[in-house]
């Protein structure tokens, strides 16, 4: 095939836009369109939805969007991709089925299973498969293919190895696709959704279109979107998606290793970006395996501390509750949003969060939160809390694991009912996602002239959790200012500015193609987002904080204004 695979996608997780299945089939033209439901706490929502009935655990809103589009893809000839499977593929897709009769519709429907691990100390244990198996179901005339945890990339690439008949060989191609999905998998994320520069975008921001990724059989791509829609696809939004919970140059992949280093990005035109240069390498010989496990239970309740005093009234509040319900498992927070000699309330007030976590569900639940409520009338001055009584609600813990590549049975049920085996590669490395080195950076002072402003002004970023860890990739406007920023933002200048990451291990990594460094902080979230206590549990907030922070920058790197520095920036386009 030498045409370009238009693949879309329709869904970044579970809880998307509910009408974006309709907006992308009639938007455009497409071959493909994807749906990503699967999170790290998506497996464990899932989970515990079969605990209660074992013929869930399966993505439900996905078959609501499929019955009011799938005679219209099934028109279309548009093959479907979903690993809104979760933990029963197999039920997802027998559902589908049901729903096409009801619809008097046909429609030949395959799934991809085998990474679910039997782990009898886990609720659930998953391998993050690769794309074969989907490629295989495509291959046998599939109009629709659902998985469970295969990667997120492999949505995309699985089409593509179906498309253009690569091999286990073809890694460079594996890899170029595997950057394309990546790109694609989180919706709009990459047209402008979550977007440090959001103000600058022609829509504000207000409500981004749905990405396409054309994939050419080289592996080459470029991201677009269908016309008329809101959002912008640009060098930076694809970069910001880029560097979104990644970690070293070596993306590692069961399918290939993706050296991230070698990523070129271009502006083709108006909202489409290109995106070439990749490199794979041989796939490790293990896979990621996601364990999630009942943590036990946990509560929360706010008081609101209004006026002078604060520090004396937190304290009082924390040994009152201790004294109530003891100290082990109790967390408290005091996050000074109050101001000075303020006029209102609410800008007058800080809160005081105080968590209970405990594998006793009795003591977690109303006998916490009754003896928070019961300080009303018998604690600091202007006491009231912002959260009614209630009882405690169990959470879950996220790990990761690996085993080894044959010894999972990943296999492909093709629309017919056969079922096929689908072989781990033969080829394979022990390469680890830090065998590029940690690159830590020479801290550098500038000696002219400074101006103290948000270091926002002059880099965007993207954050995101990786179990307990996060990832918080920083990318630099200009090569002015990346030639500034590798050598300024250090492990120990970000331990600075984000001080609750200096006990932490940092991992830095250097992508000089996309003028940006990635930090990966590991254990910043604890045992997971299920189990984090963090104002922001995800680390999506992580790198605006950063960008937040006032710092000395270059005046020759620091316009006076945003105004300004986005003239700069329109002047070079234009240029």
């Amino acid at each position: 095939m030498t045409g370009a695979l238009r693949v879309g996608n329709a869904s970044g997780f579970y809880g998307d836009r509910f009408a974006a299945w309709r907006e992308m089939l009639d938007g455009g033209e497409l071959d493909v369109l994807t749906g990503d439901y699967l999170a790290e706490l998506t497996m464990l929502i899932l989970g515990r939805d079969r605990l209660r009935d074992p013929e869930l655990g399966y993505a439900k809103t996905f078959l609501r969007q499929l019955e009011g589009c799938l005679g219209t893809a099934l028109d279309r000839g548009v093959r479907i991709v979903t690993n809104a499977g979760g933990l029963n593929p197999a039920g997802l897709a027998a559902a589908i089925g049901t729903l096409a009769d009801r619809l008097g519709l046909t429609a030949r429907v395959g799934y991809v299973e085998g990474d679910a691990l039997a782990r009898p100390d886990a609720l659930t244990a998953n391998a993050y498969l690769g794309a074969f198996g989907i490629a295989a179901c495509l291959d046998a005339g599939a109009d629709i293919v659902v998985t469970g945890r295969v990667t997120d990339a492999s949505l995309a690439v699985g089409p593509a190895i179906a498309q253009f008949g690569w091999g286990r060989d073809d890694l460079d191609a594996l890899a170029g696709a595997t950057v394309a999905g990546h790109l694609i998998e989180c919706g709009a994320q990459v047209t402008g959704g979550n977007f440090s520069f959001f103000t600058e975008l022609p829509d504000g921001g207000h409500r981004p279109g749905f990405p396409i990724a054309e994939i050419h059989p080289d592996g080459s791509s470029v991201l677009t979107k269908h016309a008329g829609t809101g959002g912008a696809v640009t060098v930076e939004t694809v970069t910001a998606q880029l560097l979104y919970e990644v970690g070293g140059p070596a993306y590692l992949g069961p399918d290939v290793v993706t050296r991230l280093d070698t990523v070129e990005l271009r502006q083709d035109g108006p909202d489409r970006v290109r995106v070439s240069g990749v490199r794979g390498t041989p796939p490790p010989d293990t896979l990621k395996v996601g364990v999630n496990n009942l943590g036990g239970f946990r509560n929360s309740m706010t008081f609101v501390l209004c006026g002078l005093d604060i520090p004396a009234k937190s304290a009082l509040v924390r040994g009152q509750i201790e004294e109530a319900v003891g100290k082990e498992g109790l967390e408290f927070t005091l996050a000074r949003t109050d101001h000075a000699d303020a006029a209102e309330t609410e800008t007058a007030s800080a809160l005081l969060r105080v968590h209970l976590r405990d594998g006793d569900k009795a003591r977690a639940g109303r006998a916490f939160s009754a003896a928070a409520v019961e300080l009303a009338l018998a604690s600091y001055p202007g006491c009231t809390l912002t959260t009614l009584p209630g009882d405690a609600t169990p959470y879950g813990v996220f790990t990761a694991d690996v085993v080894p590549q044959d010894a999972v049975a990943h296999v492909a049920v093709l629309p017919s009912g056969e079922r096929v085996p689908i072989a781990p590669p033969i080829g394979t490395s022990a390469i680890t996602d830090v065998e590029a080195g940690v690159v830590r950076g020479g801290a550098t002072e500038h000696a002219g002239p400074t101006r103290r402003v948000p270091l926002g002004e002059l880099v965007g970023a993207r954050s995101g959790d990786k179990g307990g860890d996060a990832n918080l990739g920083v990318w630099a406007r200009t090569d002015a200012t990346w030639a500034w920023l590798r050598g300024w933002l250090t492990v120990a200048r970000l331990a600075e500015l984000l001080p609750e990451t200096a006990p932490l291990t940092v991992e830095r990594y250097e992508l000089p193609n996309l003028r940006a460094v990635n930090f990966v902080i590991r254990g910043l979230l604890g045992q997971g987002v299920a189990a984090s206590t963090r104002f922001d549990p995800q680390a999506k907030a992580l790198g605006e904080l950063l960008r937040s922070r006032v710092v000395d920058l270059p005046t020759e790197l620091a316009p006076a204004s945003r105004q300004a520095a986005a003239t700069d920036r329109a002047g070079e386009a234009a240029g």
